[in-house]
């Protein structure tokens, strides 16, 4: 059995939440069938705070694809700190949001406490730096396992591996991949030029989409960080610099939680010859990631069975986009499949 916390109960939630209770497959990995069950949820949303979890998941502005029922958990939304995790522009999207007064919300240390939760998960938006961080303090606090699912560098810095080091507690991050998604797909046509011996010289991935990350992303100093994540996971594949624009772009309201990227990659082959290639990906954006999110989760539940401490090089490696370590995806999966039989 493996004890979950969440912070922010978005779109990303529902899929995971939904994902628990479809018996859906994982993604061939040889790891143990845990049990997972959720146990604590965080969130500064009036239409979710005092929810079941349940219903929470499926509350607007949540717009993903629903793909199973979930039975009631038992399990009420608690109100996280605000900080700054919601950008001032969705303080009325879709409408008027209130929130609860400083002296009402959670102690989330506390609560992780009470809940004996194994792993605390962060689904908080882009951006949210301070919040992230005030969760891994709770995490370090709670003794939890910390899953940083968004891309704000916490497992990729020093000082904070080395406090999960030193509090016996194993963290995978930051920022995870999709399962199949434009980071996978964009690295994989990047790394096919090199091995043909294409040399590339521009590439842009420009993404669009209508769920609130998209929404949230449109401040554009919310997406530094996000930027900065998917370029250096495409920069890690290559031997050489090139010019590369790679980042949400735009929110178009009617494509819900379905993202669409636009890939391009311009190179020379033999003779200098240009060579160029396009692509159009489409995907239910929160879905692709469940399944991800759920091998991690074992990873970190293996690690505190192991007693295995600070970041997962091999795990974080193989489901994140700015891990502390990069490695090529095939080197990273079999990494990964390694430190999981040893």
């Amino acid at each position: 059995m493996i004890r979950i916390a969440i912070a922010g109960i978005g779109n990303c939630c529902s899929a995971l939440i939904q994902g628990i209770f479809s018996n859906q497959p994982g993604m061939g990995l040889p790891l143990k069938p845990y049990k997972i069950r959720p146990v604590a949820a965080f969130d500064i949303d009036s239409r979710k705070i005092g929810k079941d979890l349940s219903e929470a998941i499926f509350s607007p502005p949540n717009c993903t694809y629903r793909f199973a029922e979930v039975p009631k958990l038992d399990v009420r939304v608690k109100p996280g700190p605000r900080f700054d995790g919601v950008a001032e522009h969705m303080l009325t999207y879709p409408e008027e949001l209130t929130f609860k007064p400083a002296d009402e919300e959670a102690d989330v240390a506390e609560e992780l406490k009470r809940a004996k939760a194994d792993v605390l998960i962060n689904f908080l938006p882009v951006g949210a730096e301070r919040a992230s961080r005030y969760y891994a303090e709770a995490a370090l606090e709670a003794g939890c396992a910390f899953l940083n699912c968004i891309p704000v560098f916490i497992a990729s810095d020093p000082e904070w591996a080395k406090r999960f080091e030193r509090a016996g507690l194993p963290i995978i991050g930051d920022d995870v991949k999709s399962q199949l998604g434009a980071t996978i797909v964009h690295r994989t046509l990047a790394r096919l030029f090199e091995e043909r011996g294409v040399r590339l010289e521009r590439s842009y991935q420009l993404n669009v989409g209508g769920n609130t990350d998209f929404l949230n992303m449109l401040e554009r100093s919310r997406l530094k960080s996000k930027k900065k994540s998917k370029t250096q996971a495409v920069e890690s594949v290559l031997n050489h610099p090139a010019e590369l624009q790679i980042g949400p772009s735009d929110w178009v309201p009617w494509l819900k939680d379905r993202k669409i990227a636009f890939i391009r990659l311009e190179g020379r082959n033999f003779g200098g010859a240009p060579l160029n290639l396009e692509l159009r990906l489409e995907v239910w954006d929160s879905p692709n990631s469940a399944g991800v999110v759920i091998e991690a989760i074992k990873c970190l539940k293996l690690a505190l069975e192991r007693g295995e401490a600070g970041v997962l090089e091999a795990p974080s490696a193989y489901f994140m986009k700015s891990p502390p370590k990069q490695y090529p995806d095939w080197q990273a999966r079999k990494l990964l499949e390694e430190w999981i039989c040893r």
